[in-house]
């Protein structure tokens, strides 16, 4: 995704997708100018997928146009559907099965539950953010119980946005942590 932005930032990405035109066999002046100016620009997108990628691939070397290497590396890095959907489910799991751990924080919790969340976007998932705060809510440690029913009552999970959760977990975390020391002397 981060090559295709790029590209087409660059307004190059007509040329991955559409790749050069071929000529007729009586083509004008403007038609031969076309396809070199695109020529040209295809040469200069094979440049940029050349230094974004690794020597070592091979399977990209013999491809004749930025097309056929676009084409070439979604295939080794993405695979085919069923290899999608397959990675997709995978993930799915992963994030189903994701809960806090008694000694992680909440930033640490939600860096790998957003790394997940992620991960499954960049693989096709669509996600409504409501579904990220209820996932986080019911998988946090029994430690926040009654801050997860203090969001839970004053909030309407339906609106309630993800930074506006994290906000108010953290603040229940820091005074968590700030009256332990207390509890400990007793």
């Amino acid at each position: 995704m981060t090559m295709e932005s790029f590209l087409r930032s660059k307004e190059m990405w007509l040329i991955i997708q559409d790749g050069i035109p071929l000529l007729g066999t009586h083509p004008t002046e403007a038609q031969e100018k076309v396809v070199a100016d695109v020529t040209l620009k295809d040469l200069k997108v094979k440049n940029c997928l050349f230094q974004a990628i690794d020597k070592e691939l091979d399977t990209i070397l013999d491809k004749s146009t930025s097309k056929k290497i676009w084409q070439s590396m979604q295939q080794k890095f993405q695979g085919s559907t069923r290899v999608k959907r397959a990675q997709l489910q995978a993930l799915r799991r992963e994030f189903e099965l994701l809960t806090m751990k008694d000694a992680e924080t909440i930033d640490q919790y939600l860096g790998r539950t957003l790394s997940s969340v992620n991960k499954m976007k960049s693989n096709g998932e669509v996600m409504d953010s409501c579904i990220v705060v209820s996932k986080i809510l019911i998988s946090l440690t029994l430690k926040f119980n009654f801050v997860v029913c203090s969001i839970e009552e004053s909030n309407d999970l339906s609106k309630l946005i993800l930074d506006e959760l994290r906000g108010s977990l953290l603040v229940h975390e820091q005074r968590m942590q700030d009256s332990q020391p207390d509890e400990q002397v007793l």
